[in-house]
């Protein structure tokens, strides 16, 4: 299994506001200088977040951006169900594009589904809080990328 950029982005961008203080607004050009990521890459993922209702997005001169709600309210299983496109981990997976002459009868199919199953109920053990735990040894390796 592995994820698409939108999601890791997505999981970045939501660190980095959890890591930020509740009170103080961060820009889209903090993020991405503290990843050495894409600004422009940055804002699509952005405008979908505060369209999930994760984060809200301050306009104006002094705006910017911050967690919509508390971190611990922020299932990780549930943001990657919502920030990748399919979980076509295999071709079986996809129903109108399934080539594979086995499929009707193949048992990985099942196998594949239960491990993924199996992943995403890992996932869902876990809220934004208990990824940032270690706030301050995140937040200075933050502050040293963009040095």
């Amino acid at each position: 299994m592995r994820l698409t950029n939108y999601s890791d982005y997505s999981l970045r961008v939501l660190i980095y506001l959890a890591t930020a203080e509740q009170e103080n607004l961060v820009t889209i050009k903090d993020i991405a200088e503290s990843y050495g990521i894409s600004k422009n890459h940055l804002m699509k993922v952005i405008y979908h977040l505060g369209k999930m209702g994760y984060i809200e997005t301050i306009r104006g001169r002094s705006g910017g951006i911050r967690l919509a709600k508390p971190a611990a309210e922020i299932n990780i299983g549930e943001v990657i169900r919502k920030t990748e496109e399919d979980f076509y981990i295999a071709e079986c997976f996809n129903h109108q594009g399934n080539q594979c002459v086995i499929s009707p009868v193949c048992s990985l199919k099942h196998i594949l589904r239960q491990a993924l199953e199996q992943f995403l109920s890992v996932l869902d053990q876990y809220t934004l809080q208990d990824i940032v735990k270690n706030r301050a040894v995140l937040v200075d390796k933050f502050l040293s990328n963009k040095e």
